[in-house]
């Protein structure tokens, strides 16, 4: 069974906030972000005190955008890369909000959609609800690899954390950008180890939830205007088009992968492309929301990846989780 799940009451995404670093923004996308810094550190005196600032940021720019005061959220949910989520309690503590702290690794962003799409239409005490996610380059080296100081050689199927974050609010709602379905994505060991592989280690959990999700609704690629996945890169894209192919399923100019749109390969060495939280989040914000804000696009399936594991188990050598939850979105009248 895939376990499709239909929200019970529908829920629209009805504002939206994108922020980046350099890097980020000197990429293709980088004129679509709300805003970017030039320095990465967004006023703050570490890496790991910049990431929170970047969440804060996103979220600011989607409450400024809808022209609303945090107070008016009932609800947040955030996760970022570092250890026990410490960037998104640090930078959004300040708010004040009820606050439900997600891991999904870089898959969080969908498991943050899923979640308050969940929340918000089983419980009528809800009205807005935020989503926040958000990773950085720099913390993310430093807690996972080495520090940035001592220059590691990087192969060539390792993928660039991004320096990024993006933030969604949600209201129940008939009209606009609404969550259509969601379907959690389950805990695939496909055998792999190296950290260095993260796009070969998330794609079996990738293929796992298409052939499912697939499977359960009897629909096909093609009956949405893109599919998106959140960092598989070009590593990990191949792997999933390779896994799929047995099952009759082509993505095709379907897919759209948010680590390989984020960066030009031809000007940026991001190597195999982007990944980390904020990838997809970013991404969506920026790209695909107001494309469908715009009708330019009509139906989506966004599923974003994650590489579950912490710098223990790596060091230890243990087997790389993979896991992919998926959201349905489409433009209602």
């Amino acid at each position: 069974m895939g376990h499709i799940l239909k929200p019970r009451e529908r829920v629209r995404i009805f504002s939206r906030g994108s922020a980046v670093g350099h890097d980020e923004y000197r990429g293709p996308l980088g004129g679509l972000f709300d805003f970017h810094d030039k320095t990465d550190r967004f006023g703050a005196d570490t890496w790991e005190k910049a990431e929170g600032e970047l969440g804060r940021t996103a979220l600011n720019l989607a409450l400024n955008r809808a022209k609303l005061s945090h107070t008016v959220l009932d609800l947040l949910f955030a996760g970022d890369l570092q250890n026990q989520c410490v960037a998104s309690s640090g930078g959004l503590s300040s708010f004040g909000l009820p606050y439900v702290g997600l891991y999904g690794a870089c898959s969080t962003f969908v498991e943050g959609l899923l979640c308050a799409t969940m929340a918000l239409s089983s419980c009528r005490e809800l009205s807005r609800v935020g989503v926040v996610t958000t990773s950085h380059n720099c913390a993310a080296e430093r807690q996972f690899r080495l520090p940035l100081e001592y220059g590691g050689q990087r192969t060539p199927t390792a993928q660039w954390t991004a320096t990024a974050g993006g933030c969604v609010l949600l209201e129940r709602g008939e009209s606009g950008v609404c969550v259509d379905r969601v379907m959690a994505g389950r805990m695939v060991d496909g055998g792999i180890s190296d950290a260095a592989n993260m796009g070969a280690a998330m794609a079996p959990a990738a293929a796992d939830s298409l052939l499912r999700f697939f499977s359960e609704s009897g629909e096909v690629p093609t009956d949405y205007d893109a599919v998106v996945t959140g960092d598989l890169g070009r590593e990990g894209s191949a792997i999933l088009s390779d896994l799929l192919a047995p099952h009759g399923i082509s993505l095709g100019d379907r897919h759209r992968d948010c680590g390989v749109m984020l960066y030009d390969p031809d000007r940026q060495d991001v190597h195999a492309g982007g990944s980390g939280c904020g990838c997809i989040a970013s991404v969506s914000c920026a790209y695909f929301l107001p494309k469908m804000e715009k009708k330019e696009m009509k139906r989506i399936l966004l599923m974003a990846t994650g590489a579950l594991m912490s710098p223990s188990s790596i060091q230890q050598g243990g087997a790389i989780i993979g896991i992919a939850p998926i959201v349905t979105l489409e433009v209602r009248e």
